[in-house]
């Protein structure tokens, strides 16, 4: 598999910013999801060939984060577990998610239209329960509102996932008073970062 231009030569401008080529294999992997929608053997392949490292070391440094997903649907709803959200009720918005979907914890939709997992701690504790869908924040969730947002998701097939928008569609009470808004989106399960061609603008 070859990367198309643009991504190629997105990478080559990542890879440029380094001292070591080898410390661009973190940014590189999410251009390889990103060309494929998952991370791939080729894709890993392609991103050990412009580091300088074999495949076996992109594929640790993938497999030890959780954000690089080989297996993933279109969207990603994150469902956070920890402290705050799990005394807050993030279990019954994460039975909502399942049941609303048929997708349980940690699998993905047979037709490949989203992946459901929990996560630990997403940084949203004063807004809790939270939900990310491919890593853009929603905050205030409820079972309801979280069945809401997984029909949205699978009627709608949105192309771009903005946190503000996810906010005032399904939200309850955030952490913060909004600030301005976000231009940024994210365009499919990995972080949204422009630099990266990862995102929506």
């Amino acid at each position: 598999m070859t990367w198309s231009p643009a991504t190629s030569e997105r990478a080559d401008a990542i890879v440029a910013r380094y001292p070591e080529r080898r410390s661009a294999v973190m940014p590189l992997l999410y251009l390889a999801m990103r060309e494929e929608g998952r991370l791939t053997d080729e894709g890993m392949k392609e991103v050990g060939d412009r580091t300088g490292i074999t495949a076996a070391q992109v594929l640790a440094a993938a497999s030890f984060y959780t954000m690089y997903k080989r297996e993933v649907g279109r969207h990603l709803v994150s469902v956070c577990r920890s402290i705050s959200c799990h005394l807050l009720g993030s279990e019954a918005v994460l039975d909502a998610v399942a049941d609303e979907t048929g997708v349980p914890d940690g699998e993905t939709a047979l037709d490949g239209s989203l992946s459901v997992e929990s996560v630990e701690c997403i940084g949203a504790c004063g807004g809790a329960p939270a939900i990310q869908v491919d890593y853009e924040m929603v905050e205030g969730m409820t079972p309801d509102s979280a069945r809401a947002l997984v029909r949205w998701l699978l009627d709608e097939s949105p192309e771009v996932i903005r946190s503000d928008d996810l906010q005032g569609r399904f939200g309850g009470s955030p952490s913060f008073d909004p600030g301005p808004v976000d231009p940024v989106g994210a365009i499919g399960p990995f972080p949204a970062f422009g630099p990266y061609g990862t995102a929506a603008t």
